[in-house]
């Protein structure tokens, strides 16, 4: 098969299409043929060298693929080969075959193509873990999303909206903060013009957001506790804005305030199992039924992946950007 390959951390141009050979499921492993996979800053991270995949995981990048079941290994039960499907991944998935665990299997919704289901899986297990397992959003709550027209930003919208929440988004243009609009979003805030805080503060009349899932790390750590409202929960998925930051304890006391920091790629597959089973649950009957849909930016052809990570860097774009094999 082909896949993307990286034999020397670097830029875009890193990124090389090579024959290589094929992976064989094992126990409890399914062999999917890849019809798409989609770009998410962990593999920009991981093609400059600073996130290597967790052991015995694929050297390939890409979290995430749709494509159709091409073999079952031993003990697998629930799947059929020929059978549409997209799953969560450790890696691998910038490749036209790629094997995955059974239970990180999801079947293409209703509705949605076979392509633009690789939008899915990393941003619905993202969100569905973070603001939903972790942090409990509870209907009539408010959500405050960093990076609202990212992947992340445009499922975390229209979930929270799905269960009765009030959204709040920050982005840096007008264009953007329509597409958030668009998409259900109620509180707009460009954060090249507008402070967070205040605008936040304004929009709830001083109560502060109840959730808020941030990418952004060290960079908004004081802001965003100063943003929460009393028994808020802070869910950091991203370090965009640095690793190191100065935390008021007093105000999160004074808050009864929580903060949760999880990454997915990492995790136990039990753990990943659970979030998949869950989302299957919960927000499959959403995109079944059209009320949730993954947004996708543009597709690219695989073998020019670096293209694609030009257009992520650049932060242009608004939802997922898709890698389709030939």
């Amino acid at each position: 098969m082909h896949a993307i390959t990286i034999d020397e951390p670097g830029g875009p141009e890193a990124l090389v299409w090579a024959e290589v050979p094929d992976p064989v499921p094992g126990e409890g492993e399914v062999l999917i043929e890849v019809a798409a996979s989609a770009v998410n800053r962990a593999d920009l991270l991981q093609r400059q060298g600073f996130y290597n995949p967790p052991p015995g995981a694929s050297p390939y990048p890409g979290l995430e693929c749709s494509g159709r079941i091409g073999a079952l290994g031993p003990g697998v039960s629930g799947w059929a080969v020929g059978d549409e499907v997209c799953a969560l991944l450790a890696g691998g998935g910038y490749a036209e075959k790629v094997v995955v665990p059974a239970g990180q299997v999801l079947p293409v919704p209703k509705g949605v193509g076979l392509v633009q289901a690789a939008a899915l899986p990393e941003v619905v297990c993202t969100v569905w873990s973070n603001v939903f397992m972790i942090s409990h959003l509870r209907p009539g709550e408010t959500l405050l999303v960093h990076g609202g027209s990212s992947g992340i930003g445009t499922m975390a919208i229209q979930l929270a909206k799905a269960v009765g929440a009030k959204v709040a988004v920050t982005a840096g243009t007008r264009q953007k903060l329509d597409r958030c609009a668009e998409l259900g979003a109620d509180i707009l805030v460009n954060y090249r013009e507008q402070d967070f805080v205040e605008e936040l503060a304004k929009a709830t009349d001083g109560a502060g957001a109840d959730v808020i899932l941030d990418n952004m790390g060290a960079k908004y750590l004081d802001r965003n506790v100063r943003t929460l409202a009393v028994n808020g929960r802070l869910a950091i998925i991203g370090l965009q804005g640095g690793v190191k930051g100065e935390l008021n304890l007093a105000a999160l006391l004074n808050k009864r305030a929580a903060i949760s920091a999880t990454s997915l790629r990492a995790r136990p597959l039990a753990e990943k199992t659970a979030i998949v089973a869950a989302v299957r649950e919960h927000v499959w009957p959403l995109l079944d039924g059209g009320h949730v849909r993954p947004v996708v930016d543009r597709e690219i052809p695989m073998s020019d992946a670096a293209a694609a990570h030009r257009v992520v860097e650049e932060s242009g774009h608004v939802g997922k950007v898709l890698l389709v094999t030939p």
